[in-house]
């Protein structure tokens, strides 16, 4: 059943707990919200049984949290730890595509987390993100949404927009693109400088996860992550067209977040 907490800046954010222990919050990329993610309820519910507390949320301005205005990482982080707080304190991340770099901002930036655990994560070093964020930003600042959503999607397979388009719900996608921004801005801080730069306040375990069937630049991201971070390794899962099955997900994450939360607790 929905629950819902306040943050500090004042955003009501829609989430689903299950389980008791160590904490496990997922944090979804652009687009997913409860609502039409099945497959990462799923894995917190399994999860959720080997042992663990998980939370899966409503990224601000999507489902049931309700926002408006400037959507940025500010209130991103206030969202997490908000929900860092539901779970005792402290938790893991879990972030899904750009989830992962809302994710490696928030460890950066101080919340209290024991782990990352990064699925896919789309930050190999390109140095062109600023220029394509932007001119996301600049669409929807003039209000049109349909084409920052368009253009926030032009490098992914073109038939992802495709059947986005012919899907009853894309009205809605459309409208939620504003909450796009948060995304942009952490691949923008993770394109901004060389990840052993950008990374070397991370401390804490990172785990690069990938599905067996993935883009190529996948490759290059992990091996970077893996190479800022001491701390990081990387792992193959069963997976294709950038998500993963949720019962091996379940298992492999369950047993990341005990082994990150013994070694920072």
């Amino acid at each position: 059943m929905t629950e819902f907490v306040t943050t500090a800046l004042g955003d009501r954010v829609a989430y689903d707990r299950y389980g008791e222990g160590p904490g496990l919050i997922f944090i979804a990329g652009a687009g997913p919200f409860r609502a039409i993610d099945p497959v990462t309820t799923e894995t917190a519910e399994l999860a959720a049984r080997e042992g663990i507390a998980t939370v899966v949320y409503d990224r601000l301005g999507r489902g049931e949290s309700h926002a408006e205005g400037n959507i940025g990482l500010d209130r991103e982080f206030a969202a997490l730890s908000a929900l860092i707080d539901v779970l005792g304190g402290r938790a893991v991340l879990c972030g899904h595509s750009s989830g992962c770099s809302i994710a490696l901002a928030a460890a950066d930036a101080g919340l209290p987390v024991d782990g990352l655990a990064l699925w896919e994560a789309p930050i190999a070093p390109t140095g062109t993100a600023a220029a394509w964020i932007a001119e996301v930003e600049r669409r929807m600042d003039a209000g049109d949404l349909d084409g920052a959503l368009a253009h926030y999607m032009k490098d992914m397979p073109p038939e992802w927009l495709e059947e986005s388009r012919k899907d009853p719900m894309y009205p809605q996608f459309v409208a939620q693109v504003v909450s796009y921004r948060a995304d942009g801005e952490s691949l923008v801080w993770a394109d901004s400088a060389p990840h052993r730069e950008l990374f070397a306040g991370i401390t804490v375990p990172v785990r690069f996860m990938m599905g067996t069937e993935t883009f190529p630049e996948m490759y290059v991201a992990a091996d970077s992550v893996v190479d800022a971070i001491p701390t990081a390794t990387k792992t193959e899962l069963p997976g294709a067209h950038h998500t993963w099955e949720s019962a091996p997900m379940a298992t492999e994450l369950a047993r990341f977040v005990r082994e990150s939360s013994a070694v920072t607790g």
